[in-house]
């Protein structure tokens, strides 16, 4: 399992891990000493490992954790379970202070003698920090603009961590301030993605999951940032571009399983996505 890595800076990096197996899988990363993590559970279960794995912190679903500690390393040593998602942010103390230096008083470890400190925190993934946790794991975007993207979310994110106020940001789409609404969507995203070669039609998908087309929609766009198919159809493509790179399966079969009746209705669609058929892409990765 290699997480997808997007670096907003030298001191700001955005870890997503997929396991898209039907088994454990695992991730050892070093990182300085210096870097506050954070890491939210948004699908499955994960552990995190320390002390040369004798140690063990393990989080569920809708879990998140902050760790600090300047006295001794802690690696992103993480075992995440079978079809488990798991957004990480890692930010050297020296930019979370730059960009929230004005709020420090809200930010435990920025009180006293930071050389010394040492901090651990787990809680629960509150609704208004789902939607863009959500939208930063299943973006879609010209490159032109991804960094400005995940430096607006991550701040986003920042700043209703450390929030004190009960989710005072929900105006735009009250309705995802409850949970079982916010839980639904996520359903209706796992229905998605379980059925993607096949996938129900927008009446049947909202009678699934219980809610309103209306509701859905505007749910779906809120916590995605696209709409339902529009999501599904970057998620097949790129699902199907991991296929390819595994070299087990031929163009067509890879077509077939997302979806497509036809070997060029999915090449035409692939080209459209990255620019090139999925034979010159392999290529070039080959290189």
């Amino acid at each position: 399992m290699k997480p997808s890595i997007f670096q907003i800076n030298d001191r700001c990096s955005v870890y997503r891990f997929e396991n898209e197996n039907d088994r454990s899988s695992y991730q050892h990363d070093e990182l300085s000493l210096d870097a506050v993590q954070f890491h939210f559970v948004l699908k499955g279960h994960a552990q995190f490992w320390y002390n040369n794995r004798s140690y063990q912190l393990e989080a569920q679903e809708d879990q998140m954790l902050l760790l600090f500690n300047t006295q001794k390393s802690l690696p992103i040593d993480l075992e995440l379970g079978a079809g488990g998602s798991v957004l990480s942010i890692v930010i050297d103390l020296e930019q979370l202070h730059t960009w929230f230096s004005e709020e420090s008083k809200v930010i435990p470890f920025f009180e006293g003698n930071a050389p010394e400190k040492k901090y651990y925190s787990q809680d629960e993934i509150r609704p208004a920090m789902a939607i863009p946790l959500n939208q930063l794991m299943y973006y879609s975007l010209h490159s032109s603009v991804q960094r400005l993207y995940f430096k607006a979310k991550v701040l986003e994110i920042m700043s209703l961590y450390f929030n004190r106020v009960d989710d005072a940001d929900l105006e735009k789409c009250p309705y995802l301030a409850d949970d079982e609404n916010m839980r639904k969507i996520r359903k209706a995203k796992d229905v998605l993605i379980a059925s993607m070669a096949e996938p129900p039609s927008l009446e049947m998908l909202a009678e699934q999951v219980d809610l309103p087309i209306g509701r859905l929609k505007e749910g779906f766009k809120e916590v995605y940032g696209d709409s339902v198919y529009a999501f599904l159809l970057d998620y097949k493509l790129d699902y199907a571009r991991k296929l390819l790179l595994t070299n087990t399966h031929s163009v067509a079969d890879v077509g077939a399983r997302v979806g497509y009746s036809t070997a060029s209705h999915f090449i035409a669609a692939f080209k459209k996505k990255f620019g090139t058929t999925p034979k010159k892409y392999l290529a070039d990765f080959k290189r």
